[in-house]
């Protein structure tokens, strides 16, 4: 039978151990705010920046090739009040701060499909309203395209059909599904539109 302080010397290393948890769990949580924070202010800060130039860059328009992480344009869709600088490439850090043209696939002005991929949790997260019929923009420092939703659907990360060329103008955005899955999310939207000339908008 266990006296009164045979129980409390037992109790005592039981008690640390959990304050040593506490303090480590503590200490974890306040890394993962602290990363979330960090992430949030470099995407934001990132966006103003980029858009600024953009902005006021020259309409003339770039001969180099385009670099992984370079500012590629801006896509808009009105109705969703989405509004994000594109850059080429699809890289977690590409993601992280804007939304990423995947480098095998057209690029605006090219006969094709142009496949844009966002984060559901940031930049593409309006997607979650999108509808048949949204308007979507698509502007470089030389030009301006528009697109019209066609169709959208949820899908195996296997089925890449949609992201295939083509021989029209199209424009595929990709993003994870569901929007509100924690972790690492086991489908994708895929939302297909067609060019449209802006005059008949």
């Amino acid at each position: 039978m266990n006296t009164p302080t045979q129980q409390t010397r037992t109790a005592r290393p039981t008690r640390r151990a959990f304050h040593v948890v506490s303090h480590v769990m503590f200490a974890l949580g306040i890394l993962a705010l602290g990363y979330a924070g960090f992430a949030f202010a470099d995407s934001h800060i990132y966006q103003a920046v980029e858009i600024r130039k953009f902005e006021h860059a020259s309409a003339v328009p770039k001969t180099h090739v385009l670099a992984d992480g370079d500012v590629l344009g801006e896509i808009q869709i009105p109705r969703l009040q989405l509004n994000a600088v594109v850059v080429q490439g699809d890289s977690n850090r590409d993601l992280r701060r804007a939304v990423g043209h995947l480098s095998e696939s057209a690029l605006p002005g090219e006969q094709g499909n142009i496949v844009l991929a966002g984060h559901r949790d940031t930049f593409f997260r309006p997607l979650r309203n999108i509808r048949v019929g949204d308007d979507i923009l698509l502007r470089t420092e030389s030009s301006s395209f528009a697109y019209r939703v066609e169709s959208f659907a949820v899908v195996a990360p296997s089925n890449v059909q949609a992201l295939a060329p083509s021989t029209g103008h199209e424009l595929t955005l990709v993003t994870c599904f569901p929007f509100y899955y924690v972790g690492p999310a086991p489908r994708r939207l895929i939302v297909r539109a067609a060019e449209v000339d802006e005059a008949s908008q």
